[in-house]
């Protein structure tokens, strides 16, 4: 890892606001594409996905997510449910940021994909006791469009529709619709 990077994971943990916020959108715009320093920074990340600091929390999660297409040895199939925990946090922001970021795990690879799709399924059927379940489904699904729309793989596609198709709440469904339209 380059220094500049090394002071940007440094600023992202800053007592500054606006200097942790420019940080933390310079490491995401990186972490775009591949990068060759996952792995310097990876363990950290695993440590602070349980962080005292909720903020610390999503961040860990976003970066996470994103460099999941940086690990050519697939640490994230072993890693995943540490990242998905953040996805349920107590906090609910910390938990949608988190949530939202969470498809990004699914461009490393197929594995990767399969995985991150069927934890969002299973998440997607059995969530409505959770508070904002409505948000979480509409997150995943939205998730799911994010994967379908760079991998044009319809069966993405056919398993949101299908999860839509079972929702009894009309109102909802129609919602959940729109994202696919």
């Amino acid at each position: 890892m380059n220094s500049e990077m090394e002071k940007e994971f440094e600023k992202s943990k800053s007592k500054d606001k606006q200097e942790r916020y420019e940080a933390y959108h310079n490491i995401l715009n990186e972490t775009e594409h591949e990068v060759d320093w996952a792995y310097e920074v990876w363990d950290q990340l695993l440590e602070d996905l349980t962080h005292k600091d909720n903020h610390q929390r999503s961040r860990a999660a976003q970066y996470l997510a994103n460099l999941a297409k940086s690990d050519p040895e697939a640490r994230m199939l072993n890693d995943f449910p540490k990242l998905w925990e953040v996805t349920k946090d107590e906090k609910f922001v910390t938990a949608r940021h988190s949530l939202q970021s969470i498809w990004k795990v699914g461009l490393a690879g197929r594995e990767q994909r399969d995985m991150v799709m069927e934890y969002m399924e299973h998440r997607f059927q059995n969530c409505t006791e959770e508070k904002n379940y409505t948000l979480i489904r509409s997150d995943i699904l939205q998730n799911m469009r994010q994967l379908y729309d760079h991998l044009e793989e319809e069966d993405i596609k056919q398993t949101a529709l299908d999860l839509i198709e079972n929702v009894e709440d009309t109102k909802y469904a129609k919602k959940y619709k729109a994202i696919w339209k």
